[in-house]
């Protein structure tokens, strides 16, 4: 496996504000603490070598006795391992290391993916799935845009949905992430940059750095809705040769673009001749409305190329997504898939087929299954930690949390010590941004999620020793 190196600059930024001077503990225990995040949520990648010692404790401000405390850490709970002449790599511990450095009481609770378990519906699906492979056994199974049933059924989602589009203008791929990737393949090279929401999808980051281009941001307001003179200006200055946007239900933070919003990017990304990659993997995930008509009725589909997924919509174990885009587009995606893979399995492809042309029945259960699970999760949050602040959303599967200081990295750090996964805000933005947002998911059912808030209640209150540097508040 190829070693990657990992420079000072780029580690600081990743790192983000890890130290608190104001705290009772010692600092190397803080930086040991901020790097293994970085490793479990997969910012640092593995077989990663980081800088020496000395150039380290140089960057950070720190002795080398400190920094050499803080590796010595990762190093006993099996995160780093040492090779002479190779510095220090990142890894992960096997399962006997990781139980002998954590107090879990009890088992892991993962707040930290945004996704639920498989209904019922689900497994019928499968099953019917099965029964209708038998017509397929005779041909090789190989066909890259997509069984013709399936993409029958997302054309014919897309015109209920009030967008034109005809089953010629689809291809099934395996997950939207792998659509993603697909499409920077084809429209991007290295060094291009992306423009991105900022926050963003953590994996569209991982997707976009993957394919060697640098995403660009462009902060959402403080509240809602989208900046579209700031998307005009951002695209004017550094020229994308993509745009990746989630209008419906973004995440992390909820939010749905209104109309005018997507009438008024559709026209400013045509002006710049800016393709434009729309995410709806959360569109049918709404709670008290249908979000308005899809991007894509905006403009031309070659233009605005529009991903989907059953992985929020039904169940994250079924990896199966589709782009939706011109004839000509989906075309030039074949050839370049050909290069990867010959197209997804068949029998996932059936289950999604039965899923999709039944979903509004499927969909409608699950809404309101979430929309209690919501609600009562937000009650929880008011009661258990009254000082964070955060909205309900209207759609999507979680909560973006404003803390009162920013602590995000290392709250979560110190979660990992009992067994619980956060999403700690820099995980979705560029640079080691949003120290003080934390998503929270509501896909647990309320009583886990409560037992998750109830252990989290004094790994917060010793953070509470933490003053804020934007006031001399306690946390």
């Amino acid at each position: 496996m190829t070693q990657r190196q990992l420079r000072s600059a780029s580690l600081l930024k990743i790192l983000g504000q890890w130290h608190h001077p104001d705290t009772r503990i010692p600092v190397y225990r803080q930086l040991a603490e901020g790097l293994r995040l970085l490793i479990l949520d997969g910012r640092l990648p593995l077989n990663s070598r980081l800088p020496g010692e000395r150039e380290l404790a140089d960057s950070l401000a720190l002795s080398r006795t400190t920094v050499a405390n803080a590796l010595n850490q990762l190093r006993e709970e099996g995160y780093l391992q040492s090779r002479q002449g190779s510095g220090s790599v990142t890894r992960l511990p096997d399962t006997q290391v990781i139980q002998q450095a954590s107090t879990v009481p009890g088992d892991t609770l993962d707040l930290a993916t945004a996704a639920l378990p498989a209904s019922p519906a689900i497994h019928r699906a499968y099953q019917r799935a099965i029964t209708g492979l038998t017509e397929h056994l005779g041909s090789t199974g190989y066909d890259s845009r997509g069984l013709p049933r399936l993409r029958k059924a997302i054309a014919r989602h897309y015109c209920q949905r009030g967008l034109a589009t005809t089953p010629d203008q689809v291809m099934a791929v395996n997950g939207a992430v792998s659509g993603l990737a697909l499409l920077l393949r084809l429209f991007t090279g290295p060094g291009d940059r992306v423009l991105v929401d900022h926050p963003t999808y953590p994996m569209a980051l991982d997707a976009i750095r993957g394919a060697s281009c640098r995403p660009v941001g462009v902060t959402l307001p403080a509240n809602e809705g989208w900046d579209y003179d700031g998307f005009a200006a951002t695209l004017a200055q550094t020229s994308p040769r993509l745009a990746y946007l989630i209008p419906d239900f973004h995440n992390p933070t909820g939010r749905c673009m209104s109309l005018a919003e997507r009438q008024n990017i559709a026209a400013i990304a045509q002006r710049s001749h800016t393709p434009l990659v729309v995410d709806e993997t959360m569109a049918e995930l709404w709670y008290d409305a249908p979000p308005p008509p899809p991007l894509a009725c905006f403009g031309d589909a070659e233009n605005i190329i529009t991903l989907g997924s059953c992985g929020k919509s039904f169940w994250g174990g079924l990896r199966l997504g589709w782009i939706r885009t011109s004839p000509g587009v989906i075309a030039r995606l074949v050839q370049q898939r050909n290069t990867l893979d010959l197209g997804s399995p068949l029998l996932e492809q059936l289950a999604a087929a039965i899923l999709i042309e039944e979903e509004e029945a499927i969909l409608q259960e699950k809404r309101q299954q979430l929309r209690v699970q919501r609600n009562q999760c937000l009650a929880l949050i008011q009661s258990y930690f009254p000082n964070w602040q955060t909205t309900s959303p209207v759609g999507g599967l979680s909560f973006w949390v404003t803390l009162p200081s920013p602590v995000a990295t290392r709250f979560a750090a110190s979660a990992e010590n009992i067994g619980i996964h956060l999403g700690p805000g820099p995980r979705f933005g560029i640079d080691g941004a949003f120290e003080r947002f934390l998503r929270l998911p509501f896909t647990l059912e309320t009583a886990r999620m409560e037992i998750a808030l109830m252990r989290l209640v004094p790994v917060w209150q010793q953070l509470a020793l933490v003053r804020s540097p934007v006031s001399n508040t306690m946390i």
